[in-house]
């Protein structure tokens, strides 16, 4: 799955957060994928939304100290909860199976360019139309094996009718850099905590989505 040596720890640096590779994943299956999962996965899926509280704004008593908690309207299968019906479902799909796989792993491993512990977190998301993510960092404080930092690789697939989705970051203290996440078969790769945002869905087409496959790594030698 990773073309040339350029690929392989790509993560390792601390400067560096973030990546983004396109022609790792071939389109024609990433699109058929997708129209799986819209088929068979769509319907069990959950609803996560966590709007902004109106007391951001209300409660505030002095000029520009407003603080803004993540916010996020997306819809998701919690593929470690095995009671759940989205669980079920993406295992009946061979989801779970290759989110787990060893070359998944071997994969996020090569991108990450140090060992990562064997336990990892699975998720899948899909975005609809105007669905988005706002400013956040994925920042764990109050857990010692992530609090250093860890690492997240996302697979998108795009059924027809997505137009436009962008993931904004952080360098050097500003929202300047933008990479489009709709493209087919993207992989992006993140060494997290950073400052990032996803800006809502642009469709074409009434029911298009984007879909996330993700892998959530902690390091092997976390201490």
């Amino acid at each position: 799955m990773i073309t040339g040596k350029r690929l392989h720890g790509v993560l390792s640096d601390p400067a560096r957060r973030f990546c983004a590779e396109r022609g790792l994943l071939a389109e024609r299956h990433c699109a058929a994928a997708a129209r799986l999962l819209d088929q068979k996965l769509w319907p069990a899926l959950t609803a996560l939304e966590a709007p902004i509280p109106p007391e951001t704004i209300y409660a505030q008593k002095r000029n520009y100290e407003e603080l803004l908690p993540k916010t996020v309207r997306v819809k998701t299968a919690y593929l470690e909860r095995r009671r759940e019906h989205g669980f079920r479902v993406a295992e009946d799909l061979g989801l779970v199976a290759m989110l787990r796989s060893e070359s998944f792993v071997a994969f996020c491993t090569a991108l990450a360019g140090r060992p990562l512990r064997k336990r990892h977190g699975i998720q899948a998301l899909c975005y609809g139309a105007g669905d988005y993510a706002g400013p956040h960092t994925d920042h764990h404080p109050e857990e010692p094996l992530a609090r250093d930092g860890y690492v997240d690789v996302h697979l998108t697939l795009c059924t027809p009718g997505v137009a436009q989705q962008w993931l904004v970051y952080a360098r050097r203290g500003h929202f300047s850099e933008v990479v489009d996440v709709t493209q087919q078969g993207i992989v992006t790769g993140y060494r997290l905590p950073f400052w990032h945002y996803t800006t809502p869905l642009v469709v074409q087409r009434a029911h298009a989505r984007r879909w996330v496959l993700l892998g959530t790594f902690l390091f092997a030698d976390a201490p």
